[in-house]
């Protein structure tokens, strides 16, 4: 399926919404949850701008992340996930991560909250929990990548209370009963050029696929390749300077009965050069279950036979550690076979 590129001046039909009253808490904060509700509804994707993170910060991510991807293929494997345990954290080679049982054309590296062995968590062995594997050749590295989780963790909590009032709730209503431990999760991914393009058939650096909580908040270099579905098809979220692109998961599908949809999306480097994207996950504590939100007027709209998956996210039940398990035990199946 080729993409429509319905681009015009580096927007999209993705919307951008500047959240400076949100992170301020001056202003019109009503206007901005409006936007984003709309957006919720409409694309289930958007960029953000006005969201005070410092841009040296991002800077001196992107820069060390291009360091430790340049190294040869034995030095990244020194923090390989096969040594995370059940933390599932570390570096992974192009091709060992699947989407929908095919190798994405991507590398990465998996972190988390950093948890010390004596959390209550940590020492129940519950998956996904844990500390994290980072390179000791890269001065700084930790410290920054530390450093940008706190940030999207403190930006995820002003983004919820926003959807919160798009919704007519409270603004606290998320971090109540959902996210007032919420499982984080950061990745920094490398799509490698497509050197060899097989005739006919398109490589994705991932598939086509939605995100498993309530709330990603990405942030991506100028290379470009990110696509998102749309009633019209396929379109385009370029990078926007100053901007991170947001969109809703599966969670905040089945928390609202499908009034803001988790957007299928996809990544094709077509580049030419290394792309480099740095997706934070901000999603409900790992123990709680997630329930829908009584919403008037609101009727469960299960759209399974048009997911990817085919899965329904509305007759789910389990716990979100559940959820996202029997998720990511796909992505990586020998991971799965040897840690879970």
């Amino acid at each position: 399926m080729k993409i429509s590129r319905v681009v015009e001046e580096g927007c999209s039909q993705v919307p951008v919404i500047d959240i400076s009253a949100l992170v301020s808490r001056k202003g019109d904060r009503l206007k901005v949850s409006s936007q984003i509700g709309q957006a919720c509804r409409q694309a289930g994707f958007f960029y953000i701008v006005g969201h005070a993170v410092d841009e040296g910060l991002q800077q001196r991510l992107e820069q060390l992340s291009r360091q430790f991807f340049a190294q040869d293929l034995e030095t990244k494997l020194e923090i390989r996930m096969a040594l995370g345990g059940k933390a599932w954290r570390g570096y992974f080679p192009v091709g060992d991560e699947l989407t929908s049982g095919k190798p994405d054309l991507k590398e990465g590296i998996y972190f988390g909250a950093e948890l010390p062995a004596d959390h209550p968590l940590v020492k129940a062995q519950t998956p996904m929990h844990g500390s994290n594997l980072f390179p000791s050749n890269i001065p700084s590295f930790q410290e920054t990548v530390v450093e940008y989780m706190e940030a999207m963790t403190q930006l995820g909590h002003t983004l919820m209370a926003g959807i919160a009032l798009s919704l007519g709730l409270e603004e606290s209503y998320f971090v109540e009963r959902y996210t007032s431990n919420p499982l984080t999760l950061f990745r920094i991914f490398n799509y490698p050029p497509d050197l060899s393009p097989t005739e006919g058939e398109n490589r994705w650096g991932v598939g086509e696929h939605t995100d498993y909580g309530v709330l990603t908040i990405l942030k991506q270099d100028d290379s470009g390749g990110l696509e998102v579905k749309s009633k019209s098809g396929w379109i385009a979220a370029p990078p926007i300077p100053g901007s991170f692109v947001c969109n809703i998961g599966d969670m905040l599908d089945r928390m609202t009965g499908g009034l803001y949809r988790s957007t299928p999306h996809r990544v094709q480097n077509v580049s030419g050069r290394d792309r480099l994207s740095f997706p934070f996950f901000f999603d409900p504590n790992f123990d709680v279950e997630v329930q829908p939100i009584p919403l008037n007027g609101v009727v469960i709209d299960d759209d399974r036979e048009e997911r990817w998956d085919g899965a329904s996210v509305h007759e789910f039940r389990g716990t979100y550690g559940d959820y996202v398990l029997s998720k990511v035990s796909k992505v990586f199946p020998e991971l799965r076979r040897t840690v879970l």
